[in-house]
């Protein structure tokens, strides 16, 4: 394979966060190398988009694919009370009656597999079953990178920027050990997919549902996919769903299943694929965004629970930003930590937002009904953050009024471009 010893950036990583950066730098005349360990398409979890990631796909170019794609649209989100009975439904059109209000649930390994060729089309060198051993330094600089290539053969690529995309597998901030994990999201995930389960009809049909448990003592999703097939999957804390059980994903899944009034009639009649995933989901935030001539992206520089189907948006809008630095370095000649994090207090105020509402969703004496009964003017706020508004509309006046009801802990301040954490 005929690879330069060297480009603008080397992306490590083709997941959503990788594909976009590298091609949002592509589009503005950089040489980027995208480097990615798997062979595509893959297997990834997080089926379900935030309709706020209508802006990047604009930005990309991506649109139209989507438009013309089989993705289910999606036009809501519906919580389930712990006795099954559902909450009204929080329509995104009813804070943006644009079309920019739907967004789709997607099988996440036709959907990467799409960034992924949209990333090459744009000019990037995409090189699958590319296994990146290290980033390599120059004193305290990034100067590019170690891999194996597809051939076996062992190669080394300088850049001016190494953007490392490489999901929870965190490849620098493991390396420099900047993960900052939250004591209170300690949480795990059991989950697969089901054909024939229950589907609402209308624009319901594509809502994805979040459904409590009984007691409360954990959560499933449930994500309509192209092709009669629903995602179903439980999220509970570590000790809960798992100590006791030995770890046996068929019985976890069988047992909270059996917990859940709002699931039950909706699998009854389904039949379930022949595999159950676990997944630990702890949520992190790295201490930094960026060093000299590094930046992280995506999971690779945080993860947040799921419950709220954030994980593409931040990958997108993460993409968007970093670009946006990156592409300010090589204009002006700085490849510092400064220049190249000076998006990380922007992106980080977003994510901060709907961590906040990650710890409201967990409180055990919190709810939405009750709180909307109590502030029926705080809807519209919502209605916003679940659909990811929060780079777009501010989110101070909702929570003045949440922390009338709920002490939501405050997050470290964090070192995004300076020395150390």
């Amino acid at each position: 394979m005929d690879i330069r010893g060297s480009c603008d950036v080397i992306v490590i990583g083709g997941g959503p966060a990788g594909s976009a950066t590298a091609a949002l730098l592509a589009m503005q005349g950089r040489s980027v190398i995208l480097l990615e360990k798997e062979a595509f398409p893959r297997f990834r979890i997080g089926e379900s988009f935030m309709p706020a990631t209508w802006w990047s796909f604009e930005k990309l170019g991506l649109l139209d694919k989507l438009k013309a794609s089989h993705f289910v649209r999606k036009h809501s989100v519906q919580f389930y009370l712990k006795d099954g009975h559902p909450t009204l439904p929080f329509y995104f059109s009813e804070v943006d009656p644009r079309e920019s209000s739907v967004t789709w649930q997607v099988d996440r390994g036709e959907f990467d597999h799409l960034m992924l060729d949209h990333a090459s089309e744009c000019g990037v060198t995409v090189v699958q079953q590319a296994a990146v051993q290290e980033v390599l330094f120059e004193g305290t600089r990034a100067g590019g990178v170690r891999a194996a290539m597809p051939g076996g053969d062992i190669r080394e690529i300088r850049a001016r920027v190494v953007v490392d995309a490489t999901g929870q597998s965190s490849l620098l901030s493991r390396a420099l050990d900047l993960k900052s994990w939250d004591p209170q999201l300690k949480n795990a995930a059991v989950f697969t997919r089901y054909h024939g389960a229950l589907r609402d009809p209308g624009i319901d049909a594509g809502a994805t549902l979040v459904l409590h448990t009984e007691n409360r003592d954990s959560w499933f999703w449930y994500i309509p996919l192209a092709g009669d097939v629903v995602s179903v999957g439980v999220v509970g804390p570590m000790q809960y769903l798992i100590a006791g059980r030995r770890g046996d994903p068929r019985r976890i899944l069988e047992e909270e299943v059996a917990r859940c009034p709002g699931l039950l009639p909706r699998l009854r009649g389904a039949r379930q694929e022949d595999w159950i995933k676990v997944l630990r989901d702890f949520s992190y935030i790295s201490t930094r965004i960026a060093g000299d001539g590094w930046v992280l992206v995506g999971d690779a520089f945080g993860f947040l629970d799921p419950i709220y189907s954030s994980g593409v948006l931040l990958a997108l809008k993460g993409a968007e930003l970093a670009s946006e630095s990156i592409g300010a370095a090589f204009e002006t000649g700085d490849f510092s930590a400064a220049r190249l994090g000076r998006h990380g207090p922007r992106f980080v105020e977003g994510m901060e937002a709907l961590r906040r509402l990650v710890y409201a969703f967990y409180a055990p004496d919190f709810h939405f009904k009750t709180f909307l009964d109590r502030f029926p003017d705080c809807r519209d706020g919502i209605t916003n953050l679940l659909s990811g508004n929060v780079y777009r509309v501010p989110t101070d006046g909702l929570y003045r009024s949440m922390d009338q009801v709920l002490r939501i802990p405050g997050y470290r301040p964090l070192s995004l471009s300076g020395e150390g954490s």
